[in-house]
Parts: structure tokens; C-alpha cells; sequence
């Protein structure tokens, strides 16, 4: 896939965290989510700017599961809308950056969200699930010119999934390596890609795919 010139390109690494791999089989492992690092990586290099974001979540998290309330099953709430294990708690590995990935501040925007105890975004780019208040990510790619994102992370079928349709509505050009992502069930990933591409996604198997124009 032809990109453009590198200064109009970002790269995203969405929620690449130990808390989405098998490294924390307590809290919500996706299959080989620690295979990715070095497709990140790659695909950064047709990039100007790279942008990352972490869940950090409170242990304490109003939607923490439990015996009585499983994970997947509803919770009311503005901002929160289903029970998860507890994960990405700041200070243990599962809130780490999976190994070989910048560390947060060598990255150009950084993205921390679900500080709240009652508030679970899914999306990078809003704070809040009705998506108005912005953590910042559309902004600064319009302040520096980027019109093409380059996507990875974890997992494919929420996080990654949100943010993408968060960026195509704000108008930007999406790519989404599929080398670089994976997801936690084959059922909603298989949903969550074919709604992704609907919506004007392009996807390439990995980053050997893509190609820059340098005009």
C-alpha cells in the first residue's frame, strides 16, 4: 500500500500491554498478544510521529467482576458498560509496555485512559464512551498535518477497534497492520475487522505491505 510522504504519516500503538498477553493470565490474555512489539516497530518507521496509549485503571475500578458478577455482563453506569477483570494497574507488569516498545515518554503523544474508577473508555482518542471529552490524540494529529494512521496494538476486536472508527470519523485515513494487532476471540475480531473496513479502513498483513511516497 503506497503511503504518503512520512511527515503526513503517524503510527499508534494502541494499549500494548502486558495485561493483553498470556504473560498475565489473570487478567485478560489475548492469544501471542506479546508477538507484536517488533511489527509496532516496523511500522513506526513510515512514520513521522508515534502516538501509544495505556489502560491504567484503579483496583478499586467500580467495574471490576467477581464471582457474583462475571466478566462480560452489563454494568450501568455513563461511562462503563460491561464487568472485566481487574488489569492494567499502574505499578504491576500488566500496565508495562510489552518489551522492545519506547518507553512512554520517547514516544511523540502518549495517551493514559481509564484513570476513573467509574470510567472505562475502549478508544484511544475519548476519555468517556459518549466520545466528548477528547484525550488530545485527533488534536495533535491535526496540529501536525498528519492526514494517514498507521494502527496496531491490542486487542483488535475492542481497543484497537474503537480508536480505528474513532479516527475515521475524524476524517482521517486509517491503516490497520494486522501483524501488529491480534484479538481476544475469533468471533467478535472477525466482526470488529469487517465493521473497521465498512467504515473505510485499509488493511495490510503486515508492514512489508506498505510503501512511502516521497513527493
Amino acid at each position: 500500500m503506497k503511503l504518503p510522504a512520512k511527515n503526513r504519516v503517524a503510527s499508534l500503538d494502541v494499549d500494548a500491554q502486558y495485561t493483553f498477553t498470556p504473560t498475565c493470565s489473570d487478567e485478560l490474555p489475548v492469544p501471542d498478544g506479546e508477538a507484536i512489539a517488533e511489527e509496532l516497530n516496523r511500522q513506526a518507521a513510515f512514520a513521522a510521529y508515534r502516538l501509544g496509549s495505556k489502560d491504567a485503571h484503579s483496583p478499586q475500578a467500580l467495574w471490576v467482576s467477581n464471582e457474583q458478577q462475571p466478566p462480560f455482563t452489563p454494568i450501568a453506569g455513563a461511562n462503563m458498560d460491561l464487568r472485566w477483570p481487574r488489569h492494567a494497574v499502574p505499578g504491576t507488569k500488566g500496565f508495562e509496555l510489552l518489551q522492545g516498545l519506547p518507553h512512554p515518554a520517547d514516544y511523540d503523544f502518549f495517551v493514559w485512559k481509564g484513570v476513573e474508577p467509574d470510567m472505562h473508555p475502549y478508544g484511544a482518542c475519548y476519555h468517556d464512551l459518549t466520545q466528548r471529552q477528547s484525550t488530545g490524540i485527533i488534536e495533535y494529529l491535526r496540529s501536525q498535518q498528519v492526514g494517514t494512521v498507521l494502527v496496531g496494538g491490542l486487542s483488535t476486536d475492542y481497543s484497537v477497534h474503537h480508536t480505528v472508527l474513532q479516527l475515521l470519523d475524524a476524517g482521517f485515513e486509517v491503516v490497520v497492520n494486522r501483524s501488529a494487532t491480534r484479538g481476544v476471540a475469533d468471533e467478535s475480531s472477525r466482526h470488529a475487522i469487517a465493521e473497521m473496513i465498512q467504515r473505510g479502513a485499509h488493511f495490510v498483513h503486515d508492514s512489508a505491505q506498505l510503501e512511502q511516497n516521497d513527493d
